[in-house]
């Protein structure tokens, strides 16, 4: 599936343009009363990243439906972007995590302050919702799958158990924290580009696995990255496995996820290609 002569870099730039743009269109202009909400919310959203769960959304839409379809599917694509940017920003707060930096600039907090910066991650989760809504296909069903990875049994509840957990954190206490908090957004974006691209519920199921191995392969590379950092004194899988059993887990799921994409044939080879990068990458 990954053969041929596939271009990643080639894929994930042209997608991540699109996104870029519709993100910049969503978004209220700073200069649009309330300006310094609106700057916080523009500065939190377009100051980079990778863009990967809005490219799977993507992706995982074309896997069950015509390549030309995909501009009618960008609405709900970056729904997920915007809620993982609020999601950010309140991590970011003195409150939680107390992060001075996000992608080599100033927290949302540092720059306008912690009223602003909260007021910003409630209005991007309302306007997560908004462009979720406008769905081609199902928009309830996208809405309702948005709602369910967004709540206490979701990313809240992952960000609760992460806040409150211990350094003897138990590998229950761990699998519950990667789950929520980072592997349910995942397999949201999967959800959602699949219902939106008008997928059979066999469909659904398979690209559902996908979503959550991934999700769950993400999270451990980024705890490894992150046991290279002085700094980070979270808790994280390398407390509980070692970074050599960690490295395992992360190639078992990415093997997984892969596996379930094989019944797409050709359709699939971006996400089998990005499920790769994912767990192959530095930073």
């Amino acid at each position: 599936m990954l053969g041929g002569m596939f271009a990643l870099s080639d894929y994930l730039s042209q997608r991540q343009r699109e996104i870029e743009a519709a993100l910049k269109s969503a978004l209220p202009a700073k200069t649009e009363h309330p300006t310094q909400l609106h700057a916080a919310m523009r500065y939190s959203v377009l100051s980079g990243g990778k863009r990967l769960r809005p490219t799977l959304a993507l992706a995982a839409a074309a896997c069950v439906t015509p390549e030309g379809d995909m501009q009618a599917i960008i609405a709900p694509a970056i729904a997920v972007e915007l809620l993982h940017t609020y999601t950010l920003i309140h991590d970011d707060l003195p409150c939680m995590d107390d992060d001075n930096e996000r992608r080599g600039k100033p927290t949302c907090h540092k720059v306008f302050g912690e009223a602003n910066a909260i007021l910003a991650g409630d209005a991007l989760q309302a306007l997560a919702f908004e462009m979720a809504a406008q769905s081609p296909i199902a928009p309830e069903r996208v809405v309702r799958e948005l709602a369910l990875a967004a709540g206490s049994r979701g990313v809240v509840g992952g960000q609760v158990a992460d806040i409150s957990a211990t350094n003897s954190l138990t590998l229950e206490e761990l699998e519950f924290i990667h789950q929520h908090k980072t592997a349910d957004l995942f397999h949201a974006a999967i959800r959602m580009g699949t219902i939106a691209g008008s997928a059979s519920e066999d469909q659904l199921a398979d690209l559902s696995v996908f979503g959550s191995s991934i999700g769950l392969a993400f999270q451990i590379i980024d705890d490894i990255l992150d046991s290279d950092d002085p700094d980070d004194d979270s808790c994280s899988c390398i407390s509980v496995y070692g970074i050599d059993e960690a490295r395992k887990r992360a190639d078992k799921l990415t093997k997984e996820a892969v596996s379930a994409l094989s019944g797409f044939g050709d359709r699939a080879t971006p996400l089998a290609a990005i499920a790769q990068y994912m767990l192959m990458r530095s930073h």
